[in-house]
């Protein structure tokens, strides 16, 4: 906070004796505070001012506080001990039936609520235990949820001098015998034994066990700098990452990122990010550009502290995206409710600290991206006839696209953020559904005997998933060839009836247009369009 009284001038004052009113004058003269640091998408902000009384407070008195149309606004995330079910975000929706995964609409709403939202937070805060427990302020601590799946950490010391990373030969990223007894621990009281008892999810993206097993009580203070080569004063987050090649994995890493954000309370970006990756060789990352949502700083390669002692004086370890029950990656999604609240915030946070802005909707045509495959397998045979089809009449604007690694991922992410009809064969690229409007249709065109995948992120997205429903109308080039499966629908091509394509393409566009949202956004592009020309011809008159 950047608050100081301005004592200069009243020194200044009083040494003119310019009077009473002048001093206290003075005494009341500070500096704002710097609120851009928030950044929030606008709707965010009074769910983060309730969660953190002390900010809200600051902004009611800060003349320049640039949020006072939040602070009066009673709204909670869900996890918060004050909040409630008749003022928490929700999004959610349990229209169809739960197939017997639940006896009534309450639990099944609620199964959703924990597995798949915010309440999936609750749940986790309400695990987190001490697993090391200071004794006086300058003391190191370590608070984990079950099975060290989230962990928080003050004070605490790590030892590479072991590691081994450059020097091995080694390529696997996911080394479990990087910290060994002795190499990690506080200056803190430990309760070893419900340490020891928490290992049964010890897997490379599951749990931090691996990292946190050998954590020990240490007889010095690890703050020191004479116990440390390095020290970290910023809060770092250490991430174990997926594959960075392939979009579903990679955001399957983001979103838990963003998720223990909400564990932490903390959405800053003046903050470290290690990636415990244990290979000496590079990471490929195809969406780095999504790290600016959440740090300033260059990610810190685990390779570059090798051999060395560091100390960090607030660690978090975020959940992990193969967590058993986890998001997105092992989720057992509820059947018959779609529109996590989690997801729809997620993908909000991300498109604001990027920056891509919705341009739309067009007051007359449907925007409509294909996605097309440079690759052996799941190849659309027959595209070119699909596509123009769908230019047939002016209806839709059609964009044919290959995300692929040359194409800057925020402009792959400005495309399907302003797309109301996404169409792709089933593959990664679907995973762009994530930052689709509220009101638009994904179309996996055919789902390659993987039904759940896109479906399922798609009811998490809260947007309408849409798949090839008649096989007799779809050509297979081959059985498929996968080099150790065998036979398999993901290794091989197909056409597509043009006609029963089309049958989709225009249930697809009826959704759309009358969806309220872009309806809505529609009377708002309308609005502006007649405020702008009212104001050139007033402009023009003049």
């Amino acid at each position: 906070m950047r608050q100081t009284n301005f004592r200069f001038i009243c020194k200044i004052s009083q040494m003119l004796r310019l009077g009473f009113i002048v001093m206290t004058a003075c005494i009341n003269i500070t500096i704002a505070y710097e609120w851009t640091w928030l950044n929030l998408p606008r709707k965010h902000i009074s769910y983060y001012f309730n969660n953190n009384p002390k900010l809200k407070t600051m902004c009611a008195e800060d003349i320049s506080c640039p949020y006072k149309d939040c602070i009066n606004e009673t709204k909670c995330w869900g996890y918060e001990p004050f909040c409630n079910s008749l003022i928490h975000i929700s999004y959610l929706n349990c229209p169809w039936d739960s197939e017997r995964w639940a006896k009534t609409k309450e639990e099944q709403f609620n199964k959703f609520w924990i597995t798949a939202d915010f309440g999936m937070i609750s749940e986790k805060l309400q695990e987190m235990t001490t697993l090391c427990k200071p004794v006086d302020e300058n003391d190191s601590s370590l608070q984990c949820v079950k099975y060290l799946r989230y962990c928080q950490a003050k004070n605490i010391y790590f030892n590479f001098s072991s590691a081994n990373i450059l020097s091995g030969n080694d390529r696997n990223r996911y080394r479990e015998d990087i910290i060994k007894p002795g190499q990690v621990g506080g200056h803190c009281q430990l309760d070893a034994n419900i340490l020891k008892s928490q290992g049964e999810h010890k897997s490379p993206l599951q749990s931090w066990y691996a990292e946190l097993e050998h954590y020990t009580s240490l007889e010095f203070y690890p703050m020191d700098p004479k116990h440390c080569d390095l020290i970290l004063d910023k809060p770092t987050y250490l991430i174990k990452l997926d594959a960075g090649v392939n979009m579903y994995h990679h955001f399957c890493d983001f979103i838990n990122l963003y998720a223990s954000q909400h564990l932490n309370n903390s959405f800053s970006t003046d903050v470290n990010i290690i990636m415990w990756d244990t290979s000496p060789m590079p990471y490929g990352d195809f969406f780095k550009i999504t790290w600016k949502a959440f740090t300033d700083h260059p990610i810190i390669a685990l390779k570059d502290l090798d051999g060395k002692n560091v100390c960090i004086k607030d660690a978090v370890f975020p959940l992990l995206a193969r967590m058993r029950f986890g998001l997105y990656y092992n989720m057992p999604l509820i059947p018959g409710c779609h529109g996590s609240s989690l997801v729809k915030t997620f993908s909000e946070h991300i498109l604001h600290r990027l920056n891509i802005l919705q341009t739309g909707p067009l007051i007359e045509q449907i925007r409509v991206t294909f996605l097309v495959r440079n690759t052996q397998y799941r190849n659309i045979l027959n595209q070119v006839e699909l596509w123009s089809a769908l230019k047939t009449g002016g209806e839709y604007e059609v964009t044919v696209v290959d995300f692929n690694r040359n194409m800057p991922f925020e402009e792959q992410l400005a495309i399907s953020h302003n797309t109301d009809i996404f169409i792709g064969i089933h593959g990664a690229g679907l995973t762009h559904l994530l930052f689709q409007p509220d009101w638009a249709v994904v179309i996996e065109i055919y789902n390659c005997e993987d039904p759940g995948c896109y479906y399922d992120l798609a009811r998490l997205r809260g947007i309408k998933y849409m798949t090839w429903e008649n096989k007799s109308k779809m050509t297979q080039e081959d059985e498929g060839h996968h080099p150790t499966l065998g036979a398999h629908a993901k290794f091989t091509n197909f056409a597509f009836d043009v006609n029963e394509f089309m049958r989709l393409i225009h249930i697809a566009t009826q959704h759309v247009r009358n969806h309220p949202a872009y309806l809505t956004a529609q009377k708002d592009i309308a609005d502006r369009t007649v405020k702008y020309n009212s104001t050139n011809i007033i402009k023009d008159e003049l």
